[in-house]
């Protein structure tokens, strides 16, 4: 239990990584018998995640009743808000990738450049 107690996610740690790290110890303490309901855990995440989950934690406040969430539903979400920080970063690097393509046109039209994976438009105009 103590072991369960001073567990934190690390900054460089994705949600899977802590949630598997934690119900390892879970179910270390559930083999020798004693209980250990799930509540507990959803509590524990809630309070020891870094801060950069603080939105997804307010919005589940806002939208459901903490003390009825699932610790399925918690992981879901908080693994949802990484991903779309994961996808946002890999925007930056393209939109990077994009601006260093465009400065080495020098004023050439883009006609073989891909489409955005987004909106599909093509580059048509020149630089």
């Amino acid at each position: 239990m103590r072991e369960f107690e001073l567990q934190r996610m690390k900054e460089s740690e994705t949600v899977k990584e802590y949630s598997d790290r934690l119900l390892g110890i879970v179910n270390k303490v559930r083999l020798v018998g004693t209980e250990f309901k799930d509540t507990r855990i959803v509590e524990k995440v809630l309070v020891t995640v870094p801060e950069r989950y603080e939105t997804c934690i307010s919005t589940l406040e806002n939208t459901q009743d903490l003390s009825k969430i699932t610790l399925a539903e918690l992981l879901n979400s908080l693994q949802a808000q990484e991903q779309r920080r994961l996808m946002r970063q890999d925007g930056m690097v393209e939109g990077a990738l994009v601006a260093s393509h465009k400065t080495q046109s020098k004023g050439k039209f883009l006609k073989n450049y891909p489409p955005c994976q987004h909106c599909g438009k093509k580059w048509t105009s020149s630089i």
